[in-house]
C-alpha cells in the first residue's frame, strides 16, 4: 500500500513503519561496517597487509557470485563494465589496500577518525560526476571537515608539522572510497543496489586473486584463531553481508535520512577500538573525531536540503 494512499494513516509525530524498518536496516549495515577499522588492525598483527586487503576481496567475491549466479542476475552491458571497473577500483581495491597497510602501524581509532571525512567526500565526488551546483556552505564544510581531518593527524602524529605515511595513505583511501561509492550509486539505478556490489567484486577478483597469491607467497599468513576470525569478518560481513543491510536500508529509506547514519560509523569505530582493542581515547582522538564528524554532517544535510 503507498503512503499517499487514503487507507493509510500516518500520526504527525511517529515515524511510520517503512521508515523505521529503512532505518533499522540502514543502522544494521553501519554497525556491521563499523568494525572493519579494529579488525582489520587486528588482522594485521599475524598478517600481511596485501594478504588481508586482496584475501578479503576474494572471499566475498566468491560469494558474490554465488549469488549473482543463483539468482540469476543478467549480465552488465556496455559501458556499465567501465563504470563497474571505476568502482570496483575504489570500494574492492584502493579501499581495502590502502587502509590495510595505514592500519600497520596506526591505531584504529586514529584511522576511524580521518576515514570519518568519507560521508562528505563522497557527497563531494558525486555532486562533481553529476555536475550539479551545491551553495557554498556545503563546500566551506566539506573544506573545514579536510582540514580538522588534517590538524587531527598533524597533532596525533607526534612527528612534527608534517602528515605520516599512514594518514597519507587513509586520506586516499577516503578518495578511493568516495570515488567508488558515488560511481557505484549512480551505477546501482541500472543494475541494482547489492547486485553493483557483487558485479564489482567479481570483476577485480582475477586481480586480486593474483595479489593474494603474492602476498602467501611472500609471506605465509599465520595468524592465530583471533587474527582469522577478524579477517573472515573482513570478506564476509564487511565486504558483502554488510552491503545487502545498508542498500536495504537505502532502498526503503526515506534515503535522505538513512544515508545520514553513515555519520555514526566513526563514533561506534572509535568506541570498538577502545572497547576491543584497548587503545587509549585521547582528547584529540574525541575532539578531532567530533569536529569531522560535525563538518561532515553540515556538508551532507546541506546537500540532501537541495
Amino acid at each position: 500500500m503507498r503512503a499517499n494512499s487514503s487507507a493509510t494513516v500516518q500520526i504527525q509525530g511517529v515515524v511510520p513503519e517503512h521508515s523505521r524498518s529503512g532505518l533499522l536496516w540502514g543502522l544494521l549495515g553501519v554497525a556491521a561496517f563499523s568494525f572493519t577499522v579494529p579488525f582489520t588492525r587486528v588482522a594485521v598483527e599475524g598478517m600481511s597487509a596485501l594478504f588481508i586487503g586482496s584475501g578479503r576481496a576474494v572471499v566475498a567475491a566468491v560469494l558474490a557470485a554465488a549469488a549473482l549466479a543463483l539468482t540469476r542476475q543478467r549480465l552488465p552491458q556496455g559501458t556499465q563494465w567501465r563504470r563497474l571497473a571505476v568502482t570496483a577500483g575504489g570500494i574492492v581495491v584502493g579501499f581495502p589496500l590502502l587502509t590495510s597497510y595505514a592500519l600497520t602501524t596506526t591505531p584504529a581509532s586514529h584511522g576511524a577518525v580521518v576515514i570519518a571525512l568519507l560521508p562528505a567526500a563522497t557527497a563531494t565526488v558525486a555532486a562533481l560526476r553529476v555536475r550539479e551546483k551545491l551553495p557554498p556552505a556545503f563546500w566551506w564544510a566539506t573544506l573545514a571537515g579536510a582540514l580538522a581531518a588534517v590538524v587531527f593527524a598533524v597533532m596525533h602524529s607526534g612527528g612534527g608539522l608534517h602528515l605520516q605515511w599512514p594518514d597519507l595513505l587513509l586520506l586516499g583511501a577516503v578518495a578511493a572510497a568516495a570515488i567508488g561509492y558515488a560511481e557505484g550509486g549512480l551505477l546501482a539505478r541500472e543494475l541494482g543496489a547489492w547486485q553493483t556490489v557483487s558485479w564489482s567484486l567479481v570483476l577485480a577478483s582475477p586481480l586480486m586473486v593474483v595479489l593474494t597469491l603474492v602476498a602467501m607467497a611472500e609471506q605465509p599468513p599465520s595468524g592465530n584463531l583471533e587474527q582469522w576470525a577478524a579477517f573472515a569478518y573482513l570478506g564476509v560481513v564487511s565486504m558483502f553481508l554488510g552491503f545487502f543491510a545498508w542498500y536495504r536500508g537505502l532502498a526503503i529509506g526515506p534515503m535522505a535520512q538513512v544515508s545520514q547514519i553513515q555519520l555514526v560509523q566513526p563514533v561506534l569505530s572509535i568506541c570498538w577500538a577502545g572497547l576491543l582493542l584497548g587503545e587509549e581515547l585521547t582528547w584529540t582522538t574525541m575532539v578531532g573525531g567530533l569536529a569531522v564528524i560535525l563538518c561532515a554532517g553540515i556538508a551532507v544535510r546541506v546537500r540532501l536540503r537541495r
